[in-house]
């Protein structure tokens, strides 16, 4: 499996490794990963995109080398020379494949636009969780909305009912601080 890349890093120079095809692996038995799908395919693509269900046998028949429970979790695009984009590099690589919204990816991929494009996918990621609940496990979906409890991701967003969306960059007390 070829290691995770970002939107902006060095490994995605165009002229080096150029992206022809990207497959977009999404739940299929999420509301709001088949709502995207579906408004995903009605875009004009600059680049063409195949929608995969995650986890499927065709998933994993095609992408042998991935963790397939892992992309269940999160949305994962697999650009055809085999980059792996995860969470936000994914969603950013995916609008950056739109006519429409390439300008957007662009903005996206910059360090203050990858931080809100962070806090969209813990949103909604958030709320993906709160619509599952493990039973036997495999997912199911559940009646009633999230219960309102504080989020905190590691990298240093958190959300909060009272107050929204805070970013506290987590400390720095090794010496290899994480880029901003």
């Amino acid at each position: 499996m070829t290691p995770v890349a970002t939107a902006a890093g060095p490994d995605r120079d165009a002229a080096r490794v150029p992206v022809r095809g990207l497959t977009v692996l999404y739940d299929a038995r999420c509301s709001l990963c088949t709502f995207l799908r579906d408004w995903l395919v009605r875009q004009r693509q600059l680049v063409p995109l195949e929608l995969v269900a995650a986890g499927s046998e065709r998933a994993r028949r095609r992408f042998p080398g991935l963790d397939h429970s892992a992309t269940l979790d999160e949305i994962t695009v697999i650009g055809d020379a085999g980059q792996v984009y995860r969470g936000t590099a994914a969603w950013i690589v995916t609008l950056w494949a739109l006519a429409d919204h390439r300008p957007m990816a662009h903005r996206l991929s910059t360090p203050a636009g990858a931080r809100l494009a962070r806090g969209a996918v813990l949103a909604a990621a958030r709320w993906r969780e709160g619509r599952r609940v493990r039973r036997d496990g495999n997912w199911a979906g559940r009646e009633g909305q999230w219960g309102g409890r504080t989020y905190r991701a590691a990298d240093g967003w958190s959300y909060d009912p009272a107050v929204g969306w805070t970013y506290d960059p987590p400390a720095c007390d090794s010496g290899t601080c994480p880029p901003r």
